[in-house]
């Protein structure tokens, strides 16, 4: 089973969504031993329909095996290849709350091909002060070390009131992509690269999806 370059294209974001939980299970199959798995075993322990799976995983570069499927550790390879989980992108965090601290101590022992080399933060009670592996340092030195180190992503886990100027000050310093954790709305250049993941609409979704479903429980039959 071999990959060609070529025949890659460029994934939904529904797709991109689902990679990284196939990702999960077949890391934890594999430890379990297994060597092969085809489309249909992954969707039945997912919930997700099989053609989806094949659909999706397609889009790696990979091709199954008939009455095989695929060898869990080249399939683990092309997911991880395709969403650039085998190399490392450095981001800078800005904001040491609650909330980026927590991102920094979850990156302890997580290999998602995202690696928090520093954050920075205002607060001289938080700078100096170190969170798993991440050194927590003065704002005033954000664009110094973004130049210097080639960063590229920027992870915003900042107060509403001062992320849009916290995001200003990352695109003068050459930061290529932000993550914003926050629930501000960032006015950006169209060239820069920007993934929006509000808790207060993830939770927003979450009580809707509840609602919906206690309503259908209590449409008499």
């Amino acid at each position: 089973m071999t990959q060609n370059p070529g025949t890659k294209k460029q994934a939904p974001e529904p797709t991109i969504r689902r990679l990284p939980v196939y990702l999960h299970y077949l890391t934890k199959t594999r430890e379990e031993g297994v060597m092969n798995i085809s489309a249909p075993a992954i969707a039945r322990e997912l919930n997700v329909d099989s053609t989806q799976v094949v659909k999706d995983l397609a889009y790696t570069g990979i091709k199954g095996r008939p009455k095989i499927g695929y060898n869990i550790y080249e399939l683990i390879h092309f997911i991880e290849e395709y969403l650039g989980f085998n190399k490392i992108n450095k981001a800078f965090l800005v904001g040491a709350g609650n909330l980026g601290s927590a991102l920094m101590a979850y990156q302890a022992g997580q290999t998602l091909g995202l690696k928090i080399l520093a954050a920075f933060d205002v607060s001289p009670d938080k700078i100096g002060t170190k969170i798993g592996q991440v050194n927590i340092l003065d704002m005033s030195n954000f664009v110094e070390m973004v130049k210097r180190l080639g960063v590229t992503i920027g992870i915003l886990t900042t107060p509403e009131d001062v992320t849009q100027d916290v995001a200003d000050t990352m695109i003068e310093a050459g930061i290529k992509a932000i993550w914003n954790l926050t629930p501000a709305y960032l006015k950006l250049p169209d060239n820069i690269v920007v993934q929006n993941t509000s808790m207060y609409s993830n939770v927003a979704v979450l009580l809707k999806k509840l609602e919906n479903s206690e309503n259908m429980l209590t449409v008499p039959l």
